[in-house]
């Protein structure tokens, strides 16, 4: 009975076939299309009825070849593998054929696992006058959320229970803001995603000493977000004091994350768990961040740079450049002062 109740809560795929994963991400297809798929799972557990991949792909450390003994024994009813791969294939598999496993497993995930359309506004919900739908019909607005006057919605947003629109906000089409959350003071693009208790759009840590009193910083700037952008659970993103805060198109923000006023984060970036970034910071495109970084106010760092885990930055960083370290330092200096340490232990025994 309990496997009866545990079965009604796993995540259901959506059923489809091989035949309409073929055409509708351009693979090329060995076997019967009409095989069915009713879910994706690794290569060494699948079952009749899933889908699996097998890939030799190295797009970074992190991923593992796995043997090639998995893919001959599994038991999956299709196989999304590279073409050098299909002589190593079971026997009366169906499968599908691409250079890139690894980048069309994501498209197949999405497509088998997406989420049924929902749309309507609870009765419970509270929605001031004065809020703009561009289409109402299209929208999901639930239980006990609140939402201010003021606030523009575009076509199918999706606004989870408990969640709190407040003034000068929009939403762009397809954004999903999750329960807990707090958006106030901010224009936040299309297809993305806030997730719970995530805080945006309120004031910063902003504040000046007059007559040995710390006196606050009116704050009037916004949060300007991109398209694409996610936003982790817990993580608050400060509106400007004077200019706005601004998070590029395609950034994606882990959880506990904290970016302060008038902070400018480029394109396509990763800021993982616990970064914090003090006031003014500028980053561009494609940066990626550790987890725990921190960076100091002011600082400028460019385009495609990479900061290791618990690194603290409090100068610029240039173009491309790897840094680590407190205070944060070139990756290649960082080793060798590191070394050097290492053989000063050794040689004081």
């Amino acid at each position: 009975m309990l496997k009866i109740i545990k079965s009604l809560f796993v995540p259901r795929g959506i059923k489809t076939t091989a035949g309409d994963l073929a055409t509708k991400f351009g693979l090329e297809l060995r076997g019967d299309p009409k095989t069915i798929v009713r879910g994706v799972a690794p290569i060494a557990d699948a079952k009749s009825g899933q889908l699996a991949f097998y890939s030799t792909e190295k797009n970074s450390a992190a991923f593992k070849i796995l043997p090639i003994t998995v893919l001959e024994k599994t038991r999956a009813s299709v196989i999304l593998l590279q073409p050098e791969q299909v002589k190593n294939a079971p026997h009366g598999a169906t499968l599908l054929i691409t250079d890139s496993p690894r980048g069309n497993i994501v498209k197949i995930l999405g497509e088998v696992y997406r989420e049924k359309p929902k749309y309507g506004i609870h009765w419970a919900a509270h929605i001031e006058r004065g809020v703009f739908f561009r289409k109402k019909r299209s929208v999901y607005i639930g239980q006990f959320a609140s939402i201010d006057s003021g606030v523009v919605i575009e076509p199918e947003v999706k606004i989870y229970p408990n969640a709190f629109i407040g003034k000068n906000v929009t939403l762009g089409r397809g954004t999903i803001v999750h329960s807990g959350a707090h958006i106030e003071n901010a224009t936040i693009g299309e297809d993305c995603v806030i997730y719970p208790n995530a805080v945006i759009g309120k004031d910063g840590f902003g504040y000046t000493r007059q007559d040995g009193k710390n006196v606050f910083i009116p704050h009037v700037g916004r949060v300007v977000i991109g398209n694409r952008v996610s936003v982790g659970s817990n993580s608050c993103i400060d509106r400007g004091a004077m200019t706005d805060t601004k998070i590029g198109d395609g950034t994606k923000i882990d959880n506990l994350c904290q970016i302060a006023h008038g902070v400018i984060v480029g394109a396509e970036c990763f800021l993982a768990s616990g970064v914090g970034l003090a006031g003014g910071v500028v980053i561009g495109d494609r940066v990626l961040l550790g987890g725990h970084v921190g960076v100091a106010n002011g600082v400028k760092i460019g385009d495609d740079a990479e900061v290791g885990a618990n690194s603290g930055v409090f100068r610029n960083i240039a173009v491309g450049e790897r840094h680590l370290g407190y205070p944060a330092v070139p990756g290649m200096e960082f080793m060798r002062m590191h070394a050097w340490v290492k053989n000063q232990i050794k040689s004081a025994k």
